[in-house]
């Protein structure tokens, strides 16, 4: 089975979200705040994943949730790290960015889902 783009996006955002703490870790950032974010950058793939197998379509759609939760909790462990000066302004964007991406398709995908119950 082909690699779906959701599935591709969020795969890398995790990817990068792991090198992004490896670098926070380096410059000492708090662990907690690297933490909070590496759990909810990597849940996000992880949970659409979970989707392939999903037991039905309400299945889906719940985990499909629970990745866009992961992904706004995502966008504010950024913010925060940003505005504290964990991150540069070009980091916050970037990841930002792919964030913003992922939510837009997730949303759709469940609007798309919910549609056809």
């Amino acid at each position: 089975m082909s690699e779906s783009v959701l599935r591709t996006k969020s795969k890398e955002f995790a990817k990068n979200t792991i090198f992004l703490t490896r670098k926070m870790n380096e410059r000492k950032v708090e662990q907690t705040l690297i933490n909070q974010l590496l759990r909810s950058g990597t849940s996000i793939g992880a949970n659409i994943h979970e989707g392939r197998y999903a037991q039905g379509t309400k299945d889906l759609i719940a985990k499909f949730e629970i990745a866009l939760k992961e992904c706004y909790e995502s966008e504010y462990w950024l913010e925060i790290l940003c505005s504290t000066n964990c991150i540069t302004k070009k980091e916050y964007e970037d990841f930002k960015n792919e964030c913003v991406e992922i939510c837009r398709m997730l949303v759709s995908s469940v609007k798309t889902l919910k549609a056809k119950l």
